[in-house]
């Protein structure tokens, strides 16, 4: 058997092609397309063309922070190493994950709280633009909602695609009644850690690959 697409550029740009097939004629907000596309390409759910909820000018927020450099701040390793790090070097931009710090297990044990929790402490210490991309636990996307509110951070953009059944639709829901909050929001149970990550990529890929697949 032969196999026409072997080559991972022609893989990728034959996969984009495919969802442009499918999705047929239905249109998206220029800066959104890449996004939804990219989550689709990373799950092969077309369900995220519905799904996915974007506050005004969320991606230009997001684009405008990574062109500064931003810090990109995930609630997994797995979402971290999902991210493309070229994109981010040629932006300088970084990402990191608190999760496996003592100092953020410390805090977590000495307040009773998960880790993921205190990450969002933690983020609240970093200096300039920060990106908050929470792909796996609601309790750091419930006490994000509180940090901004009490102005303890004020982030350029969250991701908000917590996967799973406890607590994860009702802190999506809770980011969404925050319209003065910039936010890419995964309604519903679906979500995780390649999808966070998706989503950056997919902000990474318009500046750093220009004319990537869409």
């Amino acid at each position: 058997m032969t196999h026409a697409y072997t080559a991972p550029a022609d893989i990728e740009r034959r996969s984009f092609e495919i969802i442009s097939e499918e999705l047929g004629n239905r249109v998206f907000d220029p800066l959104e397309e890449p996004v939804i596309k990219r989550v689709i390409h990373t799950t092969a759910d077309f369900s995220y063309a519905d799904n996915l909820v974007f506050t005004p000018h969320a991606v230009e927020r997001g684009l405008d922070a990574l062109r500064s450099g931003a810090t990109v701040v995930t609630d997994t390793n797995m979402a971290l190493a999902g991210i493309s790090k070229a994109s981010l070097a040629a932006l300088g931009a970084r990402a990191v994950c608190f999760m496996a710090d003592p100092d953020v297990a410390g805090r977590a044990r000495a307040a009773g709280t998960t880790r993921a929790h205190a990450c969002m402490d933690r983020a609240c210490e970093i200096d300039g633009s920060i990106i908050i991309a929470v792909g796996n636990a609601p309790t750091a996307l419930l006490h994000l909602a509180e940090l901004i509110r009490a102005g303890r951070i004020d982030p350029a953009l969250v991701i908000g695609a917590p996967v799973g059944f406890v607590n994860v639709v009702e802190a999506k829901e809770e980011l969404v009644a925050m319209p003065e909050v910039p936010s890419i929001v995964a309604r519903g149970r679906k979500g995780g850690s390649t999808v966070a990550a998706a989503i950056v990529n997919a902000l990474l890929y318009q500046l750093a690959r220009p004319g990537a697949s869409r």
